[in-house]
C-alpha cells in the first residue's frame, strides 16, 4: 500500500499532541499536555441565545452554502476590533474566514510555498505551523528564540543570505515557549524586513489574554506590506466552531480565495452567524476579563508551585498572558524520559521535542495552566517536581 501515498503526505508526521492527549483521558491524570481553552468559562448560555436568534430571524438563509471569503459582518467586526484595539486599518475585503487559524497556515503554505523554499522558524516552534508547512516541502531555516523574541542576530544572517519566502512566528505570548516579542525586537525584525520579499506570518490566536505587562505593536502595524495576520475566535469564544481568519494584502488575498474554494468551498456559514450574533448581542470585552482574571490566577499558581516544588537550577518562562510556560531541564535530560516517568505518577505535559525542526531528547517541556484549577496544580507540579529531581539526582 505504501506506493500509493504522495511524497508529500509520507514525511509528514501524526500530530504529537493528538497522540500524547490519548494518554491523558483517564481522569485520574493531572493534564497540562493540552493547549485547551478553560471549558468552565465557555459562554453556554449565550451561545444557545444567540443560536436561537439566528435560527428566529433568519430561519433557512443561514443554512445555505456561502461566499468563501465568510460573512461580510463577521469580516466587519473584526475589522473593527483591530482598529479600536490595535489602531490598525483592515479592509474587510482583506480578510478571509477560515476554518481555524490552523486552516490559514494551510492555506498559506499551498499558497506560497513551492518544494524547497526558505522558510525561517522560531525554535521552539507552534508545531501545528511546522506541521501544515511541512507538507509543501519548504527548506526550514530555525532561529533560536530568546526570552524577548528570536536571536535577531542570527534572524539577520537568515534573511540576508537566504530569499527567505516566509518568517513565521506568534508574537504575543508564544505557544509553546509563553514569551512576548518586545518592542525593540519587532522594531529590529521590521527593519531587517523591510524591502524584502519576505512575508511575515504573526499568528495572534492570544493576544487578547493579556493579564500582565502591556500591550506591543503588531507587526502589521509596523511593516503591514509585508506582513499577513492570522487570527482566531477559538481563544476568546469556544474552538469547536473552528472559525479563525486571515489578514492579507489583495494580491495575495485573491490566491488565498482560490485555493479556500479547492479546500472547502466556505468556512461554516452557520457558525458564523452564530458567533457574530453572540458578539452583536453579548459584551465581549467582560468575557475576555474574566477569562484574563482566571488564567492569571492559574498561571501564577503554576509559578508558585514550580519555585516551590522544582529544583532550583530548573528554568522556566513566566508570561504576561496566553496559556503556556516552557520549562528547560538541565542538558542531557531527556523531557520525553521524564514524560515516561511523570505518566506513571498520573501527571502529564508536552515533552519539548515536536517543537524543534529535526531534534530528539531535548531538555525542554511546555506546560499549560489554563484547563486546571490552582490546587491541582500545585498537586500536578509537586508530582512533576519530584520526578524531575529523581531524574537529575
Amino acid at each position: 500500500m505504501n506506493g500509493i501515498f504522495s511524497d508529500r503526505i509520507t514525511d509528514v508526521p501524526r500530530s504529537f499532541i493528538r497522540e500524547i492527549l490519548k494518554v491523558t483521558v483517564d481522569e485520574s491524570i493531572i493534564s497540562f499536555a493540552g493547549g485547551l481553552p478553560n471549558r468552565d468559562l465557555f459562554p453556554v448560555n449565550e451561545i444557545k441565545r444567540a443560536t436561537n436568534k439566528v435560527l428566529d430571524l433568519f430561519g433557512a438563509d443561514v443554512l445555505q452554502y456561502s461566499a468563501s471569503e465568510g460573512f461580510l459582518g463577521l469580516r466587519e467586526w473584526i475589522a473593527q476590533r483591530y482598529k479600536t484595539r490595535k489602531n490598525i486599518d483592515v479592509d474587510p475585503d482583506d480578510i478571509l474566514i477560515t476554518a481555524g487559524s490552523q486552516q490559514g497556515l494551510d492555506l498559506l503554505g499551498k499558497t506560497i510555498l513551492n518544494d524547497g523554499d526558505d522558510v525561517v522558524m522560531e525554535e521552539p516552534g507552534y508545531l501545528g505551523a511546522i506541521q501544515a508547512f511541512s507538507l509543501y516541502k519548504p527548506t526550514f531555516h530555525p532561529i533560536p528564540l530568546e526570552t524577548d523574541g528570536v536571536d535577531i542576530q542570527k534572524f539577520e544572517q537568515a534573511v540576508r543570505n537566504h530569499n527567505i519566502k516566509l518568517f513565521y512566528c506568534v508574537p504575543n505570548f508564544h505557544n509553546p515557549a509563553g514569551i512576548s516579542y518586545t518592542l525593540e525586537k519587532r522594531n529590529a525584525i521590521a527593519d531587517i524586513v523591510r524591502g524584502t520579499n519576505t512575508i511575515i506570518i504573526e499568528d495572534d490566536p492570544y493576544g487578547e489574554l493579556r493579564f500582565l505587562g502591556s500591550e506591543q505593536p503588531s507587526f502589521y502595524k509596523l511593516i503591514p506590506e509585508n506582513t499577513v495576520l492570522l487570527g482566531s475566535f477559538s481563544k476568546i469564544v469556544v474552538p469547536s466552531f473552528r472559525i479563525g481568519w486571515i489578514v492579507a494584502r489583495k494580491e495575495v488575498m485573491e490566491k488565498l480565495i482560490i485555493a479556500k474554494q479547492a479546500s472547502d468551498l466556505h468556512t461554516n456559514y452557520f457558525g458564523q452567524r452564530i458567533i457574530h450574533q453572540l458578539l452583536t448581542d453579548y459584551p465581549i470585552d467582560d468575557h475576555i476579563q474574566t477569562i484574563r482574571k482566571a488564567y492569571g490566577i492559574q498561571r501564577d499558581a503554576m509559578v508558585e508551585a514550580i519555585e516551590e516544588y522544582f529544583p532550583k537550577d530548573i528554568e522556566y518562562t513566566k508570561p504576561e498572558g496566553g496559556m503556556f510556560l516552557w520549562v528547560t531541564l538541565p542538558e542531557g535530560v531527556s523531557a520525553v524520559e521524564v514524560f515516561n516517568e511523570a505518566i506513571a505518577r498520573k501527571v502529564a505535559f508536552v515533552p519539548g521535542d515536536p517543537f524543534y525542526i529535526n531534534k530528539k531528547g531535548v531538555n525542554t517541556l511546555r506546560l499549560n495552566f489554563s484547563c486546571t484549577n490552582e490546587d491541582t496544580t500545585r498537586l500536578g507540579i509537586q508530582r512533576l517536581g519530584e520526578v524531575i529531581t529523581s531524574r537529575i539526582g
